[in-house]
């Protein structure tokens, strides 16, 4: 008898320890909403995005779980920390601007307020029926819009088999990578307002190509229409004019990350790059998926940063994984096609660059970032061809075909294709996914 009160004095100890202890300390692996086993939003993702539903066209916050999405701005009186209580405000925006703006402390907070308000042991959403019915729209009824209103976007370079690749092809095997490639993260400035959201159709650009070497450029439309599989992420707090970013400093200023693809003229962009790099073979279109996964949600799939031979200069240095275990897909689905084929199984531990390295580079000259930015990995390219992150990779500049099944081959992008790009982090029962990055080319209005 006095065994089994001791079990019980136990457990009614335990159940006090666990009502006092902080917040932090708890683990909420289940969710009172229903989260399939292959959902992309279970409780340990919560990705930030901006939707809008037919009866309300009010473009505001919200976070995905299982097949819903919590409206936080009906429910912001609840974030009522040391931070956010003073900040309520940031989820009735339109955008996640002023909410990235508020920087690390805040986006911590909101993520362990989410995780406990979700969880199934939690009573106060769960059981509030008249809460739930105004917080909860379902996915299916929400159109989704860019995250963020992008005042910069940056498109670096960082994958060495995708570099290495295309350095061969136009330069050889010897000058593949150019003197600077293995010292510093290459970039360059994008186009911000050509950025769209997932769904948006693209038209296929016009330009001056160059088709016959011999013979003077032609305009018309682009005929080598490319994709390129990236992901990109969001700057947070950002930094002043002149006061670059640390390196030890960057993971507080990345806010989430999210699908990308950077479509490209392959031979708008081959005639017009040289001397000074991308113009409109890139600024016609880039789309994202409208999911911001916070980097809290990643960090259990962050990898052992690629060795970098020779070692960066000591601005670019830093020891902790930033590279993480994300595998990406590509997939065509032509007019005619009943079902998309997968052209591409690629993985973003692939990256040469991290991104602490890219944004402590972007910012040492002073220049000065600001919340809402977005800067991007540039292709990204496994070590085996069914692994490369572009269509230019993939037919080896236009040598070989892309099989699509069904007797539908490609080398490059016809009109009327669809690209679709999904990813995820695979844990242990459950995934932390980006939904879909998917666009559809319409023909050049010649």
């Amino acid at each position: 008898m006095a065994a089994v009160t001791n079990i019980w004095e136990w457990l009614v100890l335990m159940r006090l320890l666990l009502k006092i202890l902080p917040v932090r300390y708890c683990c909420y692996n289940m969710s009172f909403i229903k989260v399939e086993e292959n959902s992309d939003f279970p409780i340990h993702n919560l990705p930030y995005g901006i939707f809008s539903t037919p009866d309300n066209p009010r473009h505001r916050i919200g976070v995905a779980i299982g097949d819903q999405i919590l409206d936080l701005g009906v429910i912001k009186p609840l974030f009522s920390g040391p931070v956010l209580s003073k900040h309520q405000d940031v989820f009735d925006q339109p955008t996640l601007n002023a909410f990235m703006g508020l920087g690390h402390k805040a986006w911590k907070e909101a993520r362990t307020v989410l995780q406990k308000l979700l969880s199934a042991n939690e009573t106060t959403l769960q059981e509030d029926v008249g809460l739930r019915s105004r917080a909860f729209v379902h996915q299916s009824l929400a159109e989704m819009h860019l995250p963020a209103e992008i005042g910069d976007y940056t498109d670096f370079y960082s994958s060495r088999d995708h570099a290495t690749n295309v350095g061969i092809m136009f330069r050889g095997k010897e000058n593949a990578l150019m003197p600077n490639w293995l010292h510093l993260p290459v970039g360059y400035h994008g186009r911000a307002s050509s950025v769209v959201v997932s769904g948006t159709p693209l038209r296929r650009p016009m330009g001056q190509t160059r088709p016959d070497e011999t013979k003077p450029p032609v305009y018309g439309s682009c005929k080598l229409l490319d994709i390129e599989l990236e992901m990109a992420f969001f700057v947070g707090p950002g930094n002043k004019l002149g006061e670059p970013i640390p390196i030890h400093k960057a993971h507080e200023h990345i806010f989430g990350m999210v699908l990308m693809n950077d479509w490209s003229a392959r031979d708008i962009q081959k005639w017009e790059y040289v001397p000074l790099g991308p113009f409109l073979g890139k600024s016609f279109g880039t789309t994202i998926s409208p999911w911001v996964v916070p980097m809290e949600a990643l960090m259990p799939f962050a990898q052992p940063n690629s060795v970098q031979d020779p070692k960066p200069l000591p601005y670019l240095c830093h020891d902790d994984p930033y590279t993480f275990d994300i595998n990406l897909f590509v997939s065509v689905k032509g007019e005619t096609m009943k079902e998309p084929s997968t052209i591409s199984k690629s993985n973003f531990k692939y990256m040469y660059w991290t991104m602490k390295q890219q944004l402590a580079h972007h910012t040492v000259s002073g220049c000065n970032v600001r919340p809402g930015d977005l800067l991007a990995s540039g292709t990204i390219s496994g070590p085996d061809a069914e692994s490369f992150g572009s269509m230019l990779e993939l037919s080896w500049k236009g040598t070989k075909t892309i099989d699509l099944g069904d007797g539908q081959i490609r080398k490059f992008l016809q009109d009327g294709d669809e690209v679709i790009m999904t990813g995820y982090c695979q844990g242990k029962g459950y995934r932390v996914g980006f939904g879909q990055c998917r666009g559809k080319v319409l023909p050049a209005l010649q």
